[in-house]
């Protein structure tokens, strides 16, 4: 046995199998996923080498240590040049083996540890075992002969699928696919050797092997499919292109040119803004220091409602029992309806594998049948009074360790936490909807709520699989309250002289996935009005303030719901502009005396982007938010900011600060009294930058 590297390890061990001869065991152990470090590529290639000069030898097994082969490259490297050895030169080294390798895949074996897998002459997998080439995610591409070894597994069209999606192909399916060669009932390495001896002693790389035959059309709707689908990546359009050249170009030059184009995609703005958002959630992930999350296998939600509905169906499928509470009897067998159906779809998707037994961990009920959940979150209609009253009920009836969350978007959770006797044990779960399809959760940490109980509600929302941001008390926390700058400065713009359609014109450009005044219909306008109702007794009467969207309410239009709100939405539309809405908009602003003009497009993103960023650094200021990042976190994850941007504090800092700083003074000079700008923001897009 020989080890290789530092802080991991690689084990060479050479075991007799009889008339199979002596085989090399090659073990990667590089804790905790055997990440690609110029460690580890040092401490495979250097393996390689020794047992490639090993006559005695009759094959290789290359397998990793801790569950896992290789979980993919080390993302730390990517700000600096790349070092040698390159991950080219480890696959060099396996493929000059004069014997056949096969790699034995348990858990992870995806980006750079998939191309090492590609690299050895077969594929040995565990049931548990995934493989997939996500570079995509990071705005990359493959950069050691993915694109072109994936290249002669699966023709053309399913290799362009599989490139830019990025997604996480498991055993079954990869069998299926041919990504696997076999699937180990038992032992790996016994079944790996196994499959050794069926090559006969015969190298079999693939990059000597035929490409797999695609009809032309099934390329080219491949290629159309993704780059819909990709909304601008620059990582797609090249995956696509490196896949058309492993099929096209010699062996060598394909390589070649995918290795380039792999390295220059790691400066390119796109790949560091998607990095940034891959270490923010690493960052907003780790539970805090000096806490351990408490057990929780059983969960109430009080309030079958959308809200709610999502809420329990978030909770079922990771496996978690579920009581689900509603005053009104007829309500709550529509919700648990409603949970059903979705199901039931959710299985036809193949996302769970059965509703049925999903729906045996569901149970309906009144509040008192909580009295044994360890975690209870209230889902109840906007209105401080009954949420206190609820919170009071729920008090009396858990055990003294029972956690009582709240899901309200707005509302003080102080005050809430001060209607039980265990203020400790009260935070917030803030769900975006639907809370079974969206990712993002606000954990919101009230004044006394303990350490233990936000790390557990942490830890809850990661076990759901789920992105928890932590959050403190304030007016809409951190998403809804820099969505509410935004609001507030969208209403402005159309008062002064655009429309609602405008606006979205200029957002979608910017890369938001819709624009606002659509996402204001989805979400429903009855949801801001009522906030603006609640907060009207608070509003300085000297702040500007647009009544457009009130006469819009007062006319009974709420949004899709009622098929009409800012658009119009007869049956089959996705919103249609409305001359009501238009003749409304004209009206309010000739009331003030409003002269409207035509707002350019630029303008109309500078100034809502401004507004974003503005309210940002101002929540930050007041420790709403803990980090720059958190809040990027939120808005991609939540809001539809694009991910290619890294969000809106990343991609501030990284805009000219002079002429940002100006688009900002421009913003709430066109504002009016209410709206400030902040007085840490350089110092906010400083770290911003930083990071």
């Amino acid at each position: 046995m020989t080890d290789q590297g530092g802080a991991g390890r690689v084990h060479v061990e050479r075991r007799s199998h009889g008339a199979a001869g002596t085989i090399a065991v090659v073990t990667i152990d590089f804790p905790p996923v055997n990440a690609g470090s110029k460690a580890m590529r040092e401490a495979v290639k250097a393996a390689f080498v020794e047992i490639g000069v090993d006559g005695t030898l009759a094959g290789a097994v290359l397998t990793g240590a801790g569950g896992n082969f290789v979980g993919g490259a080390d993302i730390r490297e990517f700000d600096a040049p790349a070092q040698p050895p390159h991950l080219p030169e480890v696959i060099a080294a396996i493929e000059a083996c004069p014997f056949p390798v096969v790699a034995a895949i348990d858990g992870a074996a995806l980006g750079g540890g998939y191309e090492l897998a590609l690299g050895c002459d077969a594929r040995v997998a565990t049931p548990k075992a995934v493989v997939g080439l996500p570079e995509v995610t990071l705005g990359l591409i493959p950069g050691a002969g993915g694109t072109l070894r994936l290249s002669r597994l699966v023709d053309e069209a399913r290799a362009i699928e599989l490139v830019t999606s990025g997604r996480r192909v498991k055993a079954a399916e990869a069998l299926d696919l041919g990504l696997v060669d076999a699937v180990a009932n038992g032992d790996l390495i016994e079944a790996a050797v196994t499959h050794l001896a069926t090559l006969g002693g015969q190298k079999r790389r693939l990059r000597d092997q035929p490409v797999v035959s695609c009809a032309p059309a099934a390329v080219e709707r491949a290629a159309t499919e993704a780059t819909k689908k990709g909304r601008g990546a620059e990582a797609v359009a090249a995956a696509i292109t490196a896949i058309r050249d492993s099929v096209t170009l010699p062996v060598d030059e394909a390589l070649a040119r995918e290795r380039e184009t792999s390295l220059r995609l790691r400066r390119e703005p796109q790949s560091q803004a998607l990095r940034h958002l891959f270490f923010a959630e690493k960052a907003a992930m780790k539970l805090p220091e000096g806490a351990t999350p408490l057990s929780v296998r059983t969960v109430g939600v009080v309030g079958a409602g959308r809200m709610g509905q999502g809420i329990v169906l978030a909770f079922a499928r990771r496996g978690f029992t579920v009581h689900l509470a509603e005053r009104d009897p007829s309500v709550l067998a529509a919700g648990l309806s409603a949970i059903g159906e979705t199901a039931a779809s959710l299985e036809a998707e193949g996302r769970i594998p059965s509703a049925a037994a999903l729906m045996e961990t569901v149970l309906g009920g009144d509040v008192p049948a909580m009295a044994d959940c360890d975690l209870v979150v209230e889902a109840i209609f906007e209105d401080m009074d009954a949420k206190k009253a609820l919170f009071g009920e729920l008090d009396k009836l858990l055990p003294e360790t029972a956690i009582l969350a709240t899901n309200t978007s707005y509302l003080d959770i102080n005050e809430i936490a001060a209607a039980t006797a265990r203020p400790e044990r009260v935070g917030g779960l803030h769900f975006f909807n639907p809370a079974h399809v969206m990712r993002l959760i606000e954990v919101v940490r009230a004044d006394r709520t303990s350490l233990e109980t936000l790390s557990t509600l942490l830890d809850v929302g990661r076990r759901i699989g789920k992105l928890p941001v932590v959050a403190r008390v304030g007016e809409g926390f951190i998403g809804n309250r820099i969505f509410a700058a935004y609001r507030e400065q969208c209403e402005f713009l159309i008062e002064e002289g655009a429309y609602p359609q405008d606006v979205d014109r200029a957002m979608r450009a910017f890369g938001m996935a819709m624009g606002p005044f659509a996402v204001f219909d989805l979400a429903g306008l009855d949801i801001s009005w009522a906030r603006r109702k609640r907060l009207a007794p608070l509003r300085d009467p000297k702040n500007r303030y647009v009544e457009i969207a009130d006469r819009l309410c007062e006319a009974g239009r709420f949004g899709r719901k009622t098929g009409m709100g800012w658009y119009l939405y007869p049956p089959g539309s996705r919103g249609d502009v409305d001359p009501q809405v238009t003749a409304v908009i004209e009206a309010c602003a000739a009331s003030k005396g409003i002269v409207r003009r035509t707002i350019p497009d630029d303008e109309i993103r500078a100034r809502l982007l401004a507004s974003m960023v503005n309210e940002a650094a101002l929540l930050l200021g007041e420790g709403i938010a803990e980090r720059a990042s958190d809040v990027d976190l939120v808005l991609v994850n939540g809001y539809g900011f694009p991910a290619l941007k890294g969000g809106p504090l990343h991609w501030a800092a990284r805009q000219p600060r002079t002429e940002f700083l100006t688009s900002v003074d421009a913003m709430v000079a066109a504002s009016g009294p209410g709206v400030k700008r902040a007085g840490n923001l350089e110092a906010v897009l400083t770290e911003a930058e930083r990071l």
